[in-house]
């Protein structure tokens, strides 16, 4: 049988504690505040699932062979745009959602006003053609076709 006594040294526990959650983060832009810069990395994950967005399967991006430089530039650049209309399009359809006080169902059958963009689409996936109408002229008309209905 072994018997021991624990004794916490209370000044290695303090000096310990400070260490936890410490990381270091570095910029060259020498006017931002400290706050400022932790609320950038901490916004950081929504550019990454912006760009899983355009990694996603449906883009067909595997199925794109480029060898010139300039192509690669150009669809990269493409690529980008696509992704900053959806974001700004996803942006205003949730601006608009809360301040008509409106919601939209999601997944899961309740109502949410922050519905992503790629939910959208997909509550659109039927229809086939829509006539926009402002001041009873018909302006444009697009055709959606989905493979999948």
């Amino acid at each position: 049988m072994i018997k021991a006594n624990i004794k916490a040294d209370k000044q290695v526990l303090a000096q310990e504690r400070e260490k936890r959650g410490r990381f270091v983060l570095t910029t060259n832009d020498l006017d931002l505040t400290v706050d400022e810069i932790f609320s950038y990395y901490k916004s950081q994950g929504n550019i990454e699932r912006r760009f899983m967005f355009l990694k996603d399967m449906r883009f067909h991006v595997s199925e794109v062979y480029l060898k010139k430089e300039s192509r690669i530039e150009a669809l990269s650049m493409i690529m980008v745009l696509c992704l900053f209309l959806y974001s700004i399009a996803q942006w205003k359809l949730k601006s608009r959602l809360k301040e008509t006080d409106k919601f939209v169902q999601n997944q899961v059958k309740k109502p949410t006003q922050s519905p992503t963009m790629k939910w959208v689409f997909f509550l659109f996936r039927r229809i086939t053609e829509l006539a926009i109408r402002i001041c009873i002229a018909v302006y444009d008309k697009m055709s959606m076709h989905s493979p999948n209905c």
